[in-house]
């Protein structure tokens, strides 16, 4: 059986910036990761696992080596579907103007949501995190940063994916609602 996500050698290479243009900021690197398995990557700041991450969600490409998702590689035309099911989340995470639900109900106008906008399921999942339906009707650009990393991860666990790549969702957040956000992701 295969590996869910697997990397074989991946590496990167900086772009044209303030490094030097070429120099490899990640090289050789090989993980896999299993069904129902979850892994935590370390390190200190500045040492790539932003750039790993977004590697392996396939935001950006990788110089050297490749991402198989289920055994295989993943062809270009697939890429929005992977991305469906190995969902990246940024510490600071990207929200369009206007409510939480508008942005909970995006992901619906794309063809890769195959099942509707569920508000039973975003109400359970708000619940989980100590949010009720108020939450829903707050502005975005309102939100705490802490609020912020909330509604993307309602957004993303709401289209069930398989595989989610957290980069620190909690570092905005109190205890109490780090706490939560930790045994949303764990059910």
């Amino acid at each position: 059986m295969s590996a869910l996500l697997e990397a074989r050698g991946i590496g990167r290479r900086a772009p044209a910036g303030p490094r030097p243009e070429g120099e490899w900021l990640l090289r050789g690197v090989s993980l896999a990761v299993e069904p129902g398995e979850k892994v935590a990557i370390s390190g200190p700041t500045g040492a790539g696992k932003t750039l790993l991450l977004r590697s392996l969600a396939l935001l950006d490409p990788v110089d050297e080596g490749e991402v198989l998702w289920c055994g295989e590689p993943v062809p270009d035309a697939a890429v929005p579907a992977y991305r469906r099911q190995a969902i990246y989340l940024h510490q600071r995470p990207a929200l369009m103007e206007g409510t939480v639900e508008a942005n909970l109900r995006r992901p619906f106008a794309f063809a890769v949501a195959e099942d509707g906008y569920d508000p039973h399921r975003v109400q359970a999942l708000l619940a989980a995190v100590s949010r009720d339906d108020s939450f829903l009707a707050k502005r975005t650009e309102d939100l705490s940063g802490g609020e912020a990393q909330i509604a993307a991860l309602v957004r993303a666990l709401q289209l069930g994916p398989r595989l989610l790549l957290l980069d620190e969702p909690t570092a905005a957040l109190d205890r109490e609602a780090a706490a939560a956000i930790e045994r949303l992701v764990e059910a």
